[in-house]
């Protein structure tokens, strides 16, 4: 494991419960729910069918959804990773999760953003492991080195376990003025010392201008790849004070998870709920809970939108490949990929 330096000022103050921590288990959530429709020009001539993106195999043999188990599975057992998941999707990841448990399914009657997918997954890890520690990874995401990745959400993992009320993003070091990322803006004094210091976070910003987001990249910004890592008595404590209604709506069924009325009550609480984004709705409204740990020495990209997929196939080796599904998206009733 890489060591990583996890100094660096103005964090909220380390806790006592260290011993505690000490002995918590270390389990991950895979963020599998999304419906993908931004990249469906390119997944329908990758698929044939309108599946979401991780459950295709955008880049290589591998569907997004492998590759992300795979990674994930560098730090964190497979026996302990749940995957928040639609109901909707069944068709597409039951062969592709036929060796988990059902226990370890989150299956979401309907996506509804990603505040409830991550919600829902802590109430129903905290009935199995309340004092554990856990890291939340998208699946559709593509790092250059998974193995240099893995190693940053070590260092985040053992920073969690001393700081055991403050959530740890893990934020990338721009490769470029982006304006369709997140940024996260640190809070400088720490990274200014030394530029991989775990540090406070001062505060979002959403999908920029690109001049704009020229100037968070001179200011030391990093781009949000939602990868986090916290109890999840932090996670919980957070989404309480940011989004008190959705948590109280999660709270009502708490005691029916992990029960034979489970999916009948969560039925019941997703048809009132509406679509609440995690990033906007509960990380940016909680800076003084969170930290940033920057990561460098990699490229990463959420393959949200087509040119991303084909600019990172270029960058595999796989210029003719790329070119090939670009001309076939075209045709494709008239879409233009790149857009």
């Amino acid at each position: 494991m890489i060591s990583h330096v996890t100094g660096g000022g103005q964090l909220p103050p380390e806790k006592t419960s260290f011993t505690a921590n000490q002995q918590s288990p270390r389990w991950a959530v895979i963020l599998a729910g999304g419906d993908g429709t931004r990249l469906r020009p390119l997944t329908r001539v990758i698929a044939g069918d309108e599946r979401p993106k991780q459950f295709c195999a955008v880049l290589g043999d591998d569907t997004l959804l492998g590759q992300t188990r795979s990674r994930v599975a560098l730090a964190v057992k497979p026996s302990q990773t749940f995957f928040a998941l639609t109901q909707d999707h069944e068709r597409f990841y039951n062969s592709l999760l036929a060796d988990v448990p059902r226990e370890r399914l989150v299956i979401q009657p309907k996506n509804a953003g990603t505040a409830p997918a991550v919600l829902y997954s802590l109430l129903r890890l905290s009935k199995v492991a309340p004092s554990s520690t856990v890291a939340f990874f998208p699946s559709d995401h593509y790092f250059s080195d998974d193995r240099g990745f893995m190693s940053y959400v070590e260092t985040a993992f053992e920073a969690a376990r001393t700081r055991d009320e403050t959530v740890i993003l893990l934020g990338v070091k721009p490769g470029g003025p982006e304006g369709e990322y997140g940024w996260i803006e640190p809070i400088l004094p720490g990274l200014m010392e030394n530029p991989d210091a775990l540090c406070g976070v001062r505060r979002f910003w959403e999908k920029p201008s690109a001049e704009f987001a020229g100037t968070l990249m001179e200011r030391g910004c990093l781009w949000n790849s939602f990868v986090m890592v916290g109890t999840v008595s932090a996670f919980l404590g957070m989404i309480r004070r940011a989004s008190p209604e959705l948590f109280d709506r999660f709270r009502r069924v708490e005691l029916k998870l992990n029960t034979a009325d489970e999916a009948e009550a969560i039925a019941g609480l997703y048809s009132q709920i509406y679509d609440v984004n995690f990033s906007h709705e509960v990380l940016a409204a909680s800076p003084a809970d969170l930290a940033v740990l920057p990561v460098g020495g990699l490229k990463w990209s959420d393959l949200g939108k087509p040119q991303r997929v084909l600019s990172t196939m270029v960058e595999l080796g796989m210029p003719r490949a790329a070119e090939r599904l670009w001309k076939s998206a075209a045709a494709s009733k008239g879409t233009t990929p790149g857009t």
